[in-house]
């Protein structure tokens, strides 16, 4: 076979227009240039997404249409390059998408389901989300089947991307720097009300993360309610939004935190307990019982109790640590806070 006549070989004909080995080869090639550069083009895109301070939600809109309109492109171009007449596929190309979508209908969905959330400025890559079911991360990509995000655990969970569409979710971060929480605490009855909310003030304002106080975000103390062991309270504060982002660290610092001030301030922690009132005991009542049960006698004076040394609160300081992106590409997943 003449090898100067091989790329003029035609293989097969659609209608009345000949495909050729030189045309198919051609084509894939175009194709193949026009995937590896959607694909440099999308991780440009995404390292300057990294790095910028300010509209990386913009960005990952523009990454994400430069990479679909690119790998459009090169197909168009590469079944042109075949010799393809596209308008002459038209009611072939709408049986066989009727047929396809059909079949496919779960990932169309989902595609679609994923274009609507880059368009839809309600999520964006680094809000810090929770679902219906519990799952809460930190929204790391929006692809075309899946939505990405990395629990605090560094576990990356893949959820479809209906999920966001037609289920409740929680962005935690989608407006404002911080939120409030809440963390509940409990003193025994006959405490002091007052020492209580001045001391846990004290000891959520000395956490590195908490939010320089203003007239609309104040750190609060309520007494919630009366439980059967002592009098329940909460501690209403502003964390930063890194701390925000990892609830799990951030309520067992708050809580390690009000702990220690209650102990170094001599506050007691209510443990269940029950009281019982015996009218007599062996036919005995009043002083005779107690005489009998010996409550009267004192007791042994002991050494004065020495204060509690300082002890170390883990959570605080790994909220103090920046969480470090494992992959390395994208810098730290939380950045530092930024001074106002």
């Amino acid at each position: 076979m003449d090898l100067d006549r091989l790329p003029g070989l035609v293989l097969f004909a659609i209608g009345r227009t000949p495909v050729t080995l030189g045309g198919v080869v051609a084509g894939l090639a175009v194709i193949f240039v026009g995937f590896v550069v959607a694909r440099l083009a999308g991780a440009g895109l995404r390292r300057l997404r990294g790095r910028a301070r300010h509209g990386a939600a913009a960005l990952y809109i523009v990454e994400k249409l430069v990479t679909y309109g690119v790998v459009l492109l090169a197909l168009v171009a590469g079944l042109s390059t075949v010799g393809l007449n596209l308008s002459s596929l038209a009611v072939f190309a709408g049986a066989v998408g009727v047929g396809v979508g059909l079949g496919l209908q779960g990932i169309v969905k989902e595609f679609v389901s994923g274009l609507v959330l880059v368009f839809d400025r309600s999520l964006g890559v680094g809000d810090f989300v929770e679902l219906e079911d519990g799952k809460r991360g930190v929204v790391q990509e929006v692809g075309p089947r899946a939505v990405r995000i990395r629990t605090n655990d560094n576990i990356d969970l893949m959820i479809p991307n209906s999920k966001f569409i037609e289920g409740p979710v929680v962005n935690w971060t989608l407006h404002g720097h911080t939120r409030r929480i809440h963390v509940p605490f409990s003193v025994g009855y006959g405490c002091d009300r007052e020492k209580v909310r001045d001391v846990v003030l004290e000891a959520a304002r000395s956490v590195p993360f908490t939010v320089p106080e203003t007239e609309t975000q104040k750190s609060q103390v309520w007494l919630t309610g009366f439980g059967d062991s002592g009098l329940n309270f909460e501690l209403v504060v502003w964390p930063t939004l890194d701390a925000v982002k990892r609830p799990g660290a951030m309520h067992a610092a708050y809580t390690w935190a009000i702990a220690e001030a209650l102990e170094r301030a001599g506050i007691e922690i209510p443990f269940p307990q029950m009281d019982v009132r015996l009218r007599s005991l062996f036919g005995q009542e009043g002083e005779a019982a107690r005489r009998a049960l010996r409550l009267d006698e004192p007791e042994p004076a002991g050494e004065e109790p020495k204060p509690a040394p300082p002890t170390i609160n883990d959570a605080a300081d790994d909220l103090a640590r920046p969480f470090a992106d494992p992959e390395g590409d994208e810098g730290p997943i939380y950045p530092e806070p930024k001074a106002s």
